[in-house]
């Protein structure tokens, strides 16, 4: 019964509040429903928003992800160019280099590219496309505007010879201080950064910072070119000193050679016959 009697109460509630108007002229339940209604299609439109800009950031993101890859792209492309052109430009300044040696040294020379290195730490060598078609033959000195390279070694091809590098543990050369022209042999050592100078008495003056020089009576490197700076200099429990030398060539970096061509003997006979020393 009680049931009932509330159920009577609540209908005559909405059946009055129906026909209050509301201030706007619409009834009260008019208003609550439509207040509903828009609650709901406000909730359902700020839905839709989110989703939209989700999607539009998607795609955006998409589009800025492509524009980022392409750029990157065009970097990658104008660095590689640039390394392209420092090569060249380097390259340009090595043969320039070479060309000022040629013409600053009375000696004949022919020019040759490095082709290859050797690989194996025991011998330290390298292959120049110049052979024995350009006149190339064993024991020639090699040569770069900085200094002395080594010399060409086994018997060349026709296109291409192997150069030993004076760092090579069986390297030498006949040597001077530059400044006492105290005289001794450079050798190669097992350290590739560094070469040796033998035979130099104790009592010959020789300091740390004094330059080494070829002395041409090897008779292969020509008098007077740069071999390297001494780094250390002790005396030796012989006779002779022990002096560090570091060499003045970048041996790793090597692209461009010179090849002394000096004249055969025949070629030095021609040549005193013909100026009247027969």
């Amino acid at each position: 019964m009680r049931y009932v009697v509330l159920a009577v109460v609540i209908g005559h509630v909405i059946l009055i509040s129906a026909q209050v108007n509301a201030r706007l002229g619409a009834t009260l339940l008019e208003a609550v429903a439509f207040g509903t209604l828009a609650e709901a299609q406000r909730w359902a439109t700020a839905g839709v928003v989110r989703l939209r800009d989700v999607w539009t950031g998607y795609v955006s993101l998409r589009d800025v992800r492509a524009e980022n890859a392409s750029l990157r792209d065009d970097v990658a492309a104008l660095e590689l160019r640039l390394q392209e052109q420092r090569a060249l430009a380097t390259r340009a300044r090595g043969l320039q280099q070479l060309l000022e040696l040629r013409e600053s040294v009375e000696l004949r020379t022919v020019g040759a590219r490095v082709i290859a290195t050797d690989a194996t730490p025991y011998f330290r060598t390298l292959t120049v496309d110049r052979g024995t078609g350009d006149g190339v033959r064993p024991d020639l000195a090699v040569i770069v505007p900085r200094g002395v390279v080594g010399r060409v070694i086994g018997l060349p091809g026709a296109r291409a010879a192997k150069v030993q590098l004076l760092i090579d543990r069986n390297a030498a050369a006949g040597a001077l201080i530059e400044r006492t022209r105290a005289a001794g042999v450079v050798v190669g050592t097992d350290d590739d950064a560094t070469l040796g100078m033998e035979y130099v008495p104790n009592l010959e003056d020789v300091v740390e910072g004094d330059v080494v020089v070829t002395s041409g009576t090897d008779d292969i490197y020509p008098k007077g070119f740069v071999i390297g700076v001494v780094s250390r200099v002790e005396h030796g429990t012989g006779l002779y000193k022990a002096i560090q030398i570091d060499p003045v060539v970048d041996f790793v970096r090597l692209e461009d050679v010179l090849i002394v061509m000096t004249p055969r003997d025949d070629e030095v006979t021609a040549s005193l016959v013909a100026g009247g020393y027969e």
